[in-house]
């Protein structure tokens, strides 16, 4: 049997550090949290290289006395509980005593902070878990924690972070999340030397949401708010039509703390049940108030994960709230009522009013035109046989001056009963499709359209078969083929009006880091900063009206498929634009373009399935049919 031995000190913190440290963004994530403990009611964040080399925070907090400064630093010490009671009713967003401890484990650690109750501030220094100085030191009331050389004694780790963008991207999800969580608390974010956040700290959800995502996605919200019993639940939603294919911009805090909640997706979800398409989901930004002592926050070191002890009442309170935000903020714009004064009489003695009758009309209409009038002649042509259409008249018009006068050669029913129509509309025409029978075996004279079911189905008979064609599942394999065929030669069209996206930072950093691939499927993607792209360009076949869905989704499959190959991630964008870009069930289709449609369909035998997996037809044999009848 091998022998338990009790692992060095060191080596204890390294464990206990990858609990805590993933990244870069994970050690942003501790410290603020212990500055919003501090009581700051301003925090700037300072990163470079992705906070790999320099991590800066500055607080005004109420700063960490002199004393206590080395005690801060060993795990599992902590000022927010003393007792196995106080792990019911916790109320801070610390609590563990792991931050520091870990923070210092695998990097080197710089602290300059002061109580408002000393003269002189404190200057700690810790690299890698061994002190390295202590000393006073002039600073201002709070604290100020420079983390250098994140993972340097453990290249291990350091070989599994990604590009400095990426962890910067993760580092400025974080920064946003603890802003919209304590709006309360102004923010300013600093990027390689460059501000690219800063929160008001007034208090207003809203501005925080503005200030965060931009006036485009604050835009599209509307207030919620729902309370009953010990849970109140406030903040925003979106509107039905701002839905969005992922769920990626979905926030829910926990008495001021970002947690993941599947009871708190699935109640919004069931509130606009009947009020967004299949697919499509709800954003929000919700904070939930519950008494600490019927939730759970000691479940995960990341403190993400909660238990509450009745998930009933969780999700009643945020499925009333998206209801009611619903009826109340979604409702039809109603005209304004008219002031009962809008329409007044003019104020004069009723005697000083004169009525004008109006005159009634002259039996003799056509010879009392007033002399102001031009003169109009209708001239008929000469008659020729009558036709089957009877719907057009052919007329000239002349004016005529300066005696104004009308002459009518012959009644308006004799024109249209014997005037030869001289324009005709033809009814649109699909474009050729060319079909081979040598090449496809499809032969046009075995062909019958026989017509629509539902908008949807397009029926025709070929052969001895029945055949029901999915018009959308099928359009989509082939503009689907088209694009896979096409790629990388393709002539996208141009925008008039670019596009602009606005995306969680991490699909904005999926969206970076992929940008090469989406433009070489047919768009031109441009970064805009801040968790905004631009869009330029599109493949032909899309709408720009759906551009900035398909790029959503592109962004949110990218998260969820990170390991996918190069040739994977081109294949799913392909299949978003032809689903965005296919006919879809309940637009009208003309006969012929049906029956095009339908020809090019049977004529191309390896378009039976759309990229997801759906037949695009199914047949059914004249025997088949006359068995159901029971004819045989």
């Amino acid at each position: 049997m091998p022998k338990i031995n009790v692992l060095p000190k060191h080596l204890a913190e390294l464990i206990a550090a990858g609990e805590v440290v993933e990244r870069p963004a994970s050690a942003v994530k501790e410290l603020l949290e212990n500055s919003i403990d501090a009581g700051a009611d301003s925090v700037t964040v300072e990163i470079k290289n992705g906070g790999i080399s320099y991590i800066r925070i500055t607080d005004n907090g109420c700063g960490i006395a002199r004393e206590d400064i080395r005690n801060a630093f060993v795990s599992h010490a902590t000022s927010k509980i003393a007792s196995p009671e106080d792990l019911n009713g916790i109320i801070t967003l610390g609590f563990r005593g792991e931050a520091l401890a870990s923070v210092s484990a695998v990097a080197k650690v710089e602290v300059m902070t002061r109580t408002p109750e000393e003269q002189s501030g404190t200057r700690y220094v810790i690299e890698n878990g061994e002190e390295k100085l202590l000393d006073d030191a002039g600073c201002p009331k709070g604290t100020t924690i420079i983390v250098r050389d994140l993972f340097s004694k453990t290249p291990a780790r350091m070989k599994f972070l990604k590009k400095d963008v990426t962890e910067a991207n993760a580092v400025a999800a974080v920064v946003d999340r603890i802003a919209l969580s304590h709006p309360e608390v102004s923010v300013r974010f600093i990027r390689e030397g460059k501000q690219t956040l800063i929160t008001s700290g007034k208090g207003d959800l809203l501005t925080c949401i503005r200030e965060v995502f931009g006036k485009e996605f604050s835009s599209g919200l509307i207030p919620a708010e729902y309370s009953s019993g010990a849970v109140k639940v406030s903040g925003f939603v979106s509107k039905p039509s701002e839905s969005r294919p992922n769920r990626n911009m979905q926030f829910f805090f926990l008495n001021g703390r970002l947690i993941k909640t599947a009871t708190g997706s699935a109640a919004l979800s069931e509130g606009y049940k009947s009020s967004v398409m299949v697919g499509k989901f709800p954003s929000c930004v919700l904070n939930i108030e519950i008494n600490p002592s019927l939730v759970d926050v000691n479940v995960h070191p990341a403190k993400t994960e909660v238990r509450f002890s009745d998930e009933r009442v969780i999700f009643n309170a945020i499925f009333y709230a998206c209801k009611n935000a619903l009826s109340a903020g979604d409702a039809p714009k109603q005209i304004k009522e008219i002031s009962k004064d809008f329409y007044k009489a003019p104020e004069k003695p009723p005697e000083q009013l004169k009525i004008t009758a109006v005159p009634s009309p002259k039996n003799d209409f056509w010879q009392h035109i007033p002399k102001s009038e031009p003169e109009v002649k209708v001239t008929q042509y000469e008659p020729k046989p009558v036709s089957d259409n009877k719907s057009h008249v052919t007329a000239a018009v002349a004016f005529k001056s300066p005696e104004p006068e009308i002459v009518i050669e012959e009644k308006i029913e004799d024109i249209l009963l014997n005037s030869q129509p001289k324009v005709e509309i033809a009814e649109p025409v699909a474009p050729e499709v060319p079909v081979s029978e040598e090449k496809t075996g499809f032969c046009e004279e075995k062909f019958l359209l026989v017509g629509e079911a539902f908008k949807a189905y397009i029926i025709c008979q070929y052969e001895n078969k029945l055949i029901f064609i999915d018009k959308h599942a099928a359009h989509e394999r082939i503009i689907y083929e088209k694009l896979k065929r096409e790629s990388g030669e393709r002539t996208p069209q141009i925008l008039l009006l670019p596009v602009t996206v606005t995306l969680s930072k991490e699909e904005y950093s999926a969206v970076l880091e992929n940008i090469e691939l989406i433009n070489q499927a047919g768009f031109e993607v441009e970064d805009f900063g801040s968790g905004c792209i631009i869009v330029r360009e599109c493949p032909m076949e899309l709408s720009a009206d759906d551009v900035e869905s398909v790029i959503s989704e592109i962004a949110g499959r990218f998260i969820d498929k990170r390991q996918d190959v190069m040739f994977e991630k081109l294949d799913w964008i392909f299949h978003s634009v032809a689903c965005r870009s296919a006919i879809k069930a309940g637009d009208f289709t003309s006969r012929i373009e049906m029956e095009r449609f339908a020809k090019q369909v049977l004529s191309m035998p390896d378009i039976r399935y759309c990229p997801h997996g759906r037949p695009v037809l199914i047949e059914m044999t004249q025997r088949e049919l006359e068995k159901n009848f029971g004819r045989v």
